[in-house]
């Protein structure tokens, strides 16, 4: 094991972002369910900086060779539930279709269940390249579907871009495994 770049109370901060955005995440759900129609600045605001959040919490962890366990877990679930929580919410206000909320539904439930699957087999999930961009496309999307009017079309359609490429990691991640767990 390589040995960490930082101190130790400097190697905790990739851990403590992520906490901050699980922390983030009814701070969000307040700002966005108080809002009219679904558009609100601040919870647009409080959603991007979630998004900045994700990538530079995963960032000092793998510079500073601090990667742990609890990140390994934690900072995809904090993505997922700050995501899910939007969407849900976009959805109820009339913004993002039941499609959509079906699609990002399903997605995390087949990644759950095949986390759970390959697990016990010793498999271990590596971010991708993929899914850190669909990640990033999801957040900038989502985040633009809040600060816009209901009127605007184009971060719909960022979303469905950015969902259709976390489909395409999902592949891939899914056929790592199974090959792995095949060997």
């Amino acid at each position: 094991m390589t040995a960490r770049a930082v101190p130790l109370p400097l190697a905790q901060l990739p851990n403590a972002l992520t906490v901050a955005r699980f922390a983030l995440i009814p701070v969000f759900v307040v700002l966005l369910a108080q809002a009219s129609g679904g558009h609100s600045w601040p919870a647009a605001i409080v959603f991007g900086v979630a998004g900045v959040t994700d990538q530079i919490d995963g960032w000092l962890a793998r510079r500073w060779r601090v990667e742990s366990q609890f990140g390994k877990y934690a900072d995809p679930l904090a993505d997922r539930l700050m995501i899910d929580a939007a969407v849900l919410l976009l959805f109820l206000d009339d913004r993002l279709p039941w499609a959509a909320l079906v699609a990002i539904g399903a997605r995390d439930a087949f990644l759950i269940a095949g986390a759970r699957f390959a697990m016990p087999y010793g498999y271990e999930f590596q971010v991708n390249a993929l899914g850190k961009a669909a990640t990033w496309i999801l957040y900038a999307a989502v985040g633009f579907v809040i600060a816009t009017h209901k009127a605007t079309e184009w971060p719909r359609d960022l979303f469905w871009a950015g969902l259709a490429l976390a489909v395409v990691a999902a592949i891939v991640y899914t056929a790592s495994a199974w090959k792995a767990i095949k060997r």
